[in-house]
């Protein structure tokens, strides 16, 4: 499926700027660290091509497990009009991503979620952290659902 979700018109102000670049740094530290939580959720640090820079990038996510070797995150970014810039970076290289989690790197796959799979993933996050329901309000954006799974190694 395709990453597809656009703008919203309204929406809370997306985090960012140095204090929010330092506790992003600060969390990596504690994720890579082994943290089981950062901030009172499970974590992982997301890590994507630039879509236009081309550069590597690293971000602390919220995950929840969706079965063996599978985990969904939102593109919620605190409930902005606008989607995270990690969003667009997974969009144009859905193939090329790592996740640090309990002191591996796994090599993923990204999946936006759409329909029913998106319904019943987003219904397990919200039932797990209502603070995403509360992201939803914020915004007139749907908030996308990404499903990552572990990218099967090639043989030599």
């Amino acid at each position: 499926m395709s990453f597809d979700t656009p703008h919203g018109t309204r929406g809370a102000r997306q985090p960012g700027g140095k204090l929010m670049a330092w506790m992003n740094r600060w969390n990596m530290h504690r994720i890579r660290g082994n943290a089981e939580k950062v901030m009172g959720m499970r974590a992982l640090i997301l890590s994507t091509v630039g879509a236009k820079s081309g550069t590597p990038r690293h971000t602390p996510v919220a995950y929840f497990p969706d079965g063996a070797d599978s985990w969904l995150i939102v593109a919620s970014a605190n409930g902005a009009a606008k989607n995270p810039a990690w969003y667009y970076n997974l969009a144009a290289h859905p193939d090329t991503v790592q996740i640090q989690i309990a002191g591996r790197t796994i090599e993923v796959s990204a999946q936006q979620l759409h329909g029913t799979a998106r319904q019943h993933a987003w219904h397990h996050i919200t039932s797990t952290a209502d603070r995403f329901a509360k992201y939803e309000q914020k915004t007139d954006r749907e908030l996308p659902v990404i499903r990552l799974r572990t990218r099967p190694t090639p043989t030599q």
